[in-house]
């Protein structure tokens, strides 16, 4: 079987996201597990879960974590850092988020953390996040998030768009695996489309490390010079707010965290 562009790139890329401090210890990931109260009966389900921070969080408040994504070398790292903590209770899976291979009403919480804009059928997800959960099961997304009235209150439709599709094409340039980032609103909509009841949405920043960044998304010198050209340039400088170093310009990412809920 051919590997998508997201498997060949995170495949090669998995050791650095098991190191990455911005996935490891992002204030995101702390928020997620507080704002979703994990009890110790619960079954999660981590979806795309990367090099597993999301799962290995959740693991120690939670009966069992099943962490799946479609690269192997992901659920390697996923596997290995599991063991190092010794935690027993996490099992790792190969499985596309759009196509969950579990039978309805299996689990009590459905995260999804820093993934969300990789996939082609965001709303495949969602439909299928929705069926896994028992009745009163909770979703918790965390994403980077596209400009949007939520987050840029005063902007016109036609500013927020266009900032929107320039912030797009930033995020694929520096990664051609990217899709799309949603704005806060429209995850909400999404999310009530499916049938859940949204209970929470929020947004925190994450300060990014331009020459980390660069490096780890394995930028050539060409794709790195037009990223710092796109970062100096409205809107997205309005939106991103570089910093001059001498790495290059550090800059702000905005990350959404909407909560969501099965009716019973």
């Amino acid at each position: 079987m051919t590997k998508s562009l997201a498997q060949q790139r995170f495949g090669r890329a998995a050791a650095d996201y098991a190191t990455s401090e911005v996935h490891a210890k992002g204030a995101s990931l702390q928020r997620l597990v507080e704002l979703t109260q994990p009890k110790p009966h619960w079954r999660v389900f981590d979806v795309a879960t990367g090099a597993g921070h999301t799962a290995l969080a959740f693991a120690p408040h939670v009966a069992k974590v099943t962490a799946t994504d479609m690269t192997e070398e992901m659920l390697g790292e996923t596997r290995k850092l599991a063991k190092a903590r010794g935690l027993t209770n996490v099992k790792a899976l190969t499985a596309k988020a759009e196509d969950l291979p579990f039978p309805d009403a299996n689990f009590d919480l459905v995260v999804c953390r820093l993934a969300a804009h990789h996939f082609r059928k965001i709303g495949g997800f969602v439909s299928e996040a929705f069926r896994v959960l028992m009745p009163g099961g909770m979703i918790g997304i965390v994403d980077n998030v596209a400009p949007d009235a939520a987050i840029v209150p005063g902007g016109t439709a036609d500013e927020l768009r266009h900032c929107a599709s320039l912030f797009n094409a930033f995020k694929k340039l520096s990664d051609p695996s990217h899709v799309r980032c949603l704005g806060l609103i429209e995850w909400q909509t999404l999310l009530a489309d499916a049938g859940f009841t949204v209970t929470h949405a929020e947004c925190l920043d994450k300060e990014i490390e331009f020459g980390t960044w660069v490096q780890r998304m394995r930028s050539s010198e060409a794709t790195t010079a037009r990223l710092t050209e796109m970062l100096r340039d409205e809107p997205l400088r309005s939106f991103l707010k570089p910093r001059e170093t001498a790495s290059g310009p550090d800059f702000t990412l905005t990350e959404g965290i909407i909560l969501g809920r099965k009716p019973r």
